[in-house]
């Protein structure tokens, strides 16, 4: 893991820049942007300098071009429904190794935005889970599950949110609690919950980000933390099957 930081700075800057380039390629266009702030990702690619970083990581490991699928092929089949498409799989002699999803947010709309990102998050952990109970990936042992989130680190994502609680209280670590921190829960919990063997929050503010820079409000969901343990999952098979 030679260089890492310089890695996901490279990969933080890709991010802010395609971002950049897709909404203001689609605003001329169409002459018209989409709702919101949608310009800027429904064209895709804007995490896959993490994505080429993380596959990069898994080649360093002993794992072939070849059993590792970022661009297509990334179909697993799910339990609660019948196939989810993945941002990244390592499959080893027809054995399933890992898999990791990429996920962003920006704002300034962090409200129904963050709901639905922590019920996609639990969902899709809950379904590939369930699939691997039923025997969905034989002959594989467990495989390794990741997920990183990278958030903007902006005056909306740092202030504190107001709480509603007509009936029941909610628990003590949300309340007065920014997104920034309810992210930074929610990887946590992921992660000490075992719904996922790696979580990591990468904060990083639009004018920063163009230049590389980055942090992580923790060690635990640190990149480096993260990146660890999916470069020994992958060591580990290399050299039992060499």
């Amino acid at each position: 893991m030679d260089n890492l930081d310089q890695r996901v700075s490279k990969a933080i800057r890709h991010f802010w820049l395609t971002r950049g380039s897709q909404a203001k390629r689609q605003g001329t266009a169409s002459g018209l942007r989409d709702a919101g702030l949608r310009t800027a990702v429904t064209g895709g690619k804007h995490l896959d300098g993490f994505v080429v970083l993380c596959r990069t990581l898994l080649l360093e490991a002993g794992l072939t071009d070849a059993e590792v699928f970022w661009q297509s092929r990334l179909e697993l089949p799910g339990y609660f429904r019948a196939e989810k498409n993945w941002d990244l799989l390592a499959v080893v002699d027809g054995k399933l190794l890992a898999v990791v999803e990429f996920k962003a947010q920006v704002g300034p709309s962090f409200g129904n935005n963050f709901n639905n990102r922590a019920e996609e998050a639990v969902g899709n952990a809950t379904d590939l889970w369930a699939a691997y109970r039923e025997g969905a990936f034989q002959p594989s042992q467990r495989p390794w599950l990741g997920y990183v989130f990278l958030l903007e680190d902006c005056l909306k994502s740092q202030t504190p949110v107001k709480m509603k609680m007509p009936h029941f209280p909610v628990f003590p670590e949300f309340r007065e609690a920014s997104y920034v921190q309810r992210y930074q829960i929610l990887l946590t919990k992921l992660l000490r919950e075992r719904l996922y063997d790696g979580t990591s929050l990468i904060l990083s503010t639009e004018a920063g980000g163009k230049k590389g820079e980055f942090s992580c409000p923790s060690e635990e969901l640190s990149f480096r933390a993260f990146a660890a343990g999916l470069s020994a999952h992958a060591a580990t098979y290399a050299r039992l099957r060499s």
